[in-house]
């Protein structure tokens, strides 16, 4: 598919995600499920964009055409830099982070790294995430460095 491609239909839109890496840990799209975060519904012959958080649903915006909600939907998604981001990287131990890094930066792999107090301000876990269709490069790293405290 060539680079100004726009999906048209909600399988089309799953298709290019898969096709070029994208999560879907925050999107419902075509169905799947998530706990918090944007998708694509029907209802009442209208499509709808809406946004979930604890099991609050938002409507954020409708539309009469599948292809107007389809257009809608990927124009966000593409924008949205965490959309591409799988993390490889999770762990309290700041130099198994920094070896982590160093190896990706070996690999010439493009990554995003952050800090969270996840188990309390006194105890950060690194995070680090590889883009898009790098994943498929670096899956074999997140089984050493995905740690639990």
């Amino acid at each position: 598919m060539h680079e100004n491609y726009i999906p048209k239909t909600e399988q089309e839109l799953e298709n290019w995600m898969k096709r070029n890496c994208f999560n879907f840990n925050n999107y419902s799209i075509n169905g799947n499920l998530i706990n918090e975060g944007f998708g694509i519904d029907k209802v009442k012959g209208l499509f709808i964009w809406f946004y979930t958080e604890r099991g609050q649903k938002s409507e954020l915006k409708s539309f009469h055409t599948e292809q107007e909600v389809i257009k809608y939907a990927y124009e966000q998604i593409k924008t949205d830099k965490w959309a591409k981001t799988h993390c490889i990287g999770f762990t309290s131990n700041k130099s198994k982070a920094e070896k982590l890094c160093s190896i990706l930066n070996n690999m010439k792999i493009q990554y995003i790294e952050d800090i969270i107090p996840y188990y309390g301000i006194q105890y950060p876990v690194y995070r680090i995430f590889v883009l898009g269709c790098d994943i498929k490069k670096t899956q074999f790293l997140r089984k050493e460095y995905w740690t639990e405290k």
